[in-house]
């Protein structure tokens, strides 16, 4: 055998020895995990359709259509009631100045009647404005609505009238009835007539002071115009801050007295160092005070 052939065969063995490579199992120490499919149906986003966006009011705003606005047959029946109590009162205080040919007397008792009216009115309302809350007694559901009045002062344009008056209605007919029947006075029951029946109608007065001109009779426009029925510039002062101001709502003569010489100012001060009574209008005025705009007032 020669050297040449020797060397080869040496250099082979040495190449299988190098490129052998010894078989076995190779394992994966690495942990795997299956993950389920989603379900297509779960991811599935439903289509939302544009809305428009709803009305910027508050709550308990009431409504056109608002029922507590409504008048009921109770609310024309109560009203019935006080406006006979008031007619029967003028009709005797008429017969029996007739018969007596004594005329000055009654027109004159029933003239300081309107007066006082408009006075008795100014202090009512500023005496349910002020003081007591919805749980009040007697008096709970009127201070609610007058607070509910600061807070959307037009619904009372769209309050029927028998839903408006059948409270004062009530109250006239239970003092003015037995009045009826046991006064023949002439000038008594001119002063009575004409008294109660300012203050039953007052809350007419009031809504006329909210509605605009354009909307009222021209003989409505004329009264307070002529000063004889609370005119709307006046009662709109009542609706602006401090809210403490011009709380007649019959014909309004009280009211520039009585502001310029603060009386109701000076009975808040004798209420709060006597019986420690703070009145609503000393107190910064709250979302419960502060007016909404007529486009609250919305259809449902």
């Amino acid at each position: 055998m020669s050297v040449a052939f020797h060397h080869k065969l040496l250099h082979a063995s040495v190449i299988r020895e190098r490129v052998h490579v010894p078989r076995g199992r190779v394992y994966c120490l690495a942990a795997t995990t299956t993950k389920p499919r989603p379900d297509l149906a779960e991811l599935a986003v439903e289509p939302r359709l544009p809305t428009a966006p709803g009305p910027l009011i508050s709550p308990d705003c009431p409504v056109l259509n608002d029922p507590s606005l409504k008048s009921s047959w109770g609310h024309r029946a109560w009203l019935a009631c006080g406006c006979t109590a008031v007619l029967v009162a003028l009709a005797k205080s008429m017969v029996a100045s007739s018969e007596s040919h004594v005329w000055a007397e009654p027109v004159l008792a029933g003239a300081v009647g309107y007066v006082l009216a408009d006075l008795g009115s100014g202090v009512y309302h500023w005496g349910i404005d002020n003081y007591g809350d919805a749980s009040t007694p007697v008096f709970g559901a009127q201070i609610e609505a007058f607070q509910g009045h600061h807070k959307w002062p037009w619904t009372i344009t769209r309050r029927e009238a028998a839903n408006n008056l059948h409270a004062l209605a009530r109250a006239v007919a239970f003092v003015v009835g037995p009045i009826d029947f046991i006064c023949n006075d002439p000038t008594i029951l001119g002063f009575v007539a004409v008294c109660s029946g300012c203050i039953m109608f007052s809350q007419q007065f009031h809504s006329w002071a909210h509605s605009t001109k354009s909307k009222l009779p021209p003989p409505v426009v004329a009264l307070q115009d002529l000063g004889l029925l609370v005119s709307r510039s006046q009662h709109a002062a009542h609706h602006r801050a401090p809210y403490n101001n011009n709380y007649c709502i019959v014909s309004g003569v009280w009211n520039e007295f009585l502001d310029d010489r603060k009386v109701f100012e000076v009975l808040e001060m004798v209420l709060f160092f006597k019986f420690g009574l703070r009145p609503r209008s000393w107190s910064e005025p709250s979302s419960e005070w502060t007016e909404d705009v007529e486009e609250g007032l919305v259809s449902s």
